[in-house]
């Protein structure tokens, strides 16, 4: 099955924040079929899928705290995310002291794992998101790794491909994380790098978009590919119609 492409909401955060459902509704007519959210804009899970049925579109996941699954609040998530039609519970970030060593990182891991035994009862997947930290080395390893080789298979390998090239990650290592963790990487952050131009969209910077498709193909089992843009040389709207035409130029040349 061919994987789809979405957008991180979070790229029109303010778009969202004046007019949900005109901003969507713009996502859908650029072609995207898929959106991931970072907050519901104080909409209610059944008003959130109504409009997303109206357009025809895809959740593609959601960005959400490690609080939120945790406790009492796992069910609310779990209730929340069936009605709106998403299985995929991405945590984008983590309290520091649940990261500031490797022995923290292993603990944080192991809890993952036990949370993902949750969640697949309900057909739905937790992940890990990263940032630059995750690829800033603690005594010689990424954190990444730390993360992933002490985790549950289950648990989905978001890479953000920007912010791991943030970090210390270079592009070749990119494609090597997707071989060395295989059927993972669910679902992927499209994220340009430029050390020259810090606004470049997709297919102007560093990233060979290409060969780290392929790979995605051949060793994820991604299902989306989710652009997310968070520097604008163009205004939100247009910098993700760009980005969304680009990528999916050169997906269409493989």
């Amino acid at each position: 099955m061919k994987a789809k492409i979405a957008v991180q909401l979070f790229s029109v955060r303010n778009e969202c924040a004046k007019d949900f459902y005109g901003t969507i509704k713009e996502v859908a007519k650029i072609g995207y079929e898929g959106v991931e959210f970072a907050g519901y804009y104080e909409k209610t899970a059944e008003e959130i899928k109504k409009m997303l049925d109206d357009l025809n579109l895809k959740v593609a996941g959601t960005h959400i705290r490690i609080d939120t699954l945790l406790g009492d609040e796992l069910k609310k998530t779990i209730e929340f995310n069936k009605i709106i039609g998403n299985k995929y519970l991405i945590v984008p970030a983590l309290p520091e002291e649940m990261r500031n060593s490797k022995e923290k990182w292993i603990e944080t891991a192991k809890l993952f794992s036990k949370i993902s035994d949750e969640v697949r009862k309900e057909g739905m997947y937790v992940g890990y998101h990263n940032h630059a930290v995750e690829f800033q080395r603690i005594d010689g390893e990424y954190p990444w790794d730390i993360f992933f080789q002490n985790a549950s298979p289950d648990i989905v390998m978001q890479l953000d491909t920007g912010n791991a090239m943030r970090g210390e990650a270079k592009p070749e290592e990119l494609l090597e994380i997707i071989k060395r963790y295989p059927k993972r990487a669910l679902t992927i952050h499209v994220k340009e790098f430029s050390k020259k131009n810090d606004k470049a969209i997709v297919g102007e910077g560093e990233i060979d978009w290409k060969e780290f498709v392929k790979v995605c193909n051949n060793f994820g089992n991604t299902e989306w590919f989710i652009i997310e843009q968070e520097s604008y040389a163009y205004s939100p709207i247009e910098c993700i119609k760009k980005c969304y035409e680009n990528f999916k130029r050169i997906y269409s040349e493989i």
